[in-house]
């Protein structure tokens, strides 16, 4: 007798233990879920400096370059029209010119036609404290869905008063130009992004 009670206890108490179990099993929870997925994409600031090639000093045809040669005399002018181009999509960017003149001192003087002049009839101001380095507009470059591009410079008149022996004597014959771009993002002025890129 005891013994048929105790198979029929534990037949009960499987029992209860499946009808647990299927309660449990249809219990359903307020359940959400949400997630945040950003993507970032790496900014961008793409120039390139070129200018017309030139026969006998004269600009002609043909792809732009990255060097001329020129044979100067005194009263001779010189086609030399470097040009920034902004590639399109750039991040805003302060853009910067160094324009390291060996032929400063021979220059023409009548009229506006120095080197220092056609930069700032195109625009460009010089960098306060850092020489040679002028900056376009003073302010940043605004980002455009087309490229961009800034003159720097058309040419270069040797005065006629100049003597061939002092032109052979310049410490240097060239006109060196080296352009830049900084983002203009993070930085307030010209002349931060100029020192925050360690340009020289």
């Amino acid at each position: 007798m005891k013994k048929k009670l105790l198979i029929t206890l534990s037949v009960v108490a499987c029992a209860l233990l499946l009808v647990a179990g299927s309660i449990a099993g249809t219990i359903a929870y307020l359940t959400s879920t949400a997630e945040v997925t950003n993507t970032f994409t790496v900014g961008n600031v793409t120039i390139t400096l070129n200018e017309a090639p030139v026969d006998n000093g004269k600009a002609t045809t043909g792809d732009r370059v990255i060097q001329n040669n020129y044979h100067i005399v005194p009263g001779g002018e010189y086609d030399k029209d470097p040009l920034i181009t902004l590639a399109a999509e750039s991040d805003s960017c302060y853009l910067f010119v160094k324009v390291e003149n060996g032929l400063a001192s021979v220059e023409e003087t009548d009229g506006a036609t120095k080197i220092a002049d056609q930069l700032d009839d195109n625009g460009w101001v010089a960098l306060d404290g850092v020489a040679n380095v002028y900056v376009y507009g003073n302010s940043a470059v605004a980002k455009s869905d087309t490229e961009q591009t800034f003159p720097v410079f058309t040419k270069v008149i040797i005065d006629d008063g100049v003597t061939n022996d002092v032109l052979k004597n310049l410490a240097s014959k060239t006109v060196k130009v080296t352009a830049y771009a900084v983002q203009s993002a993070g930085f307030d002025n010209a002349k931060a992004a100029w020192d925050g890129a360690g340009f020289h």
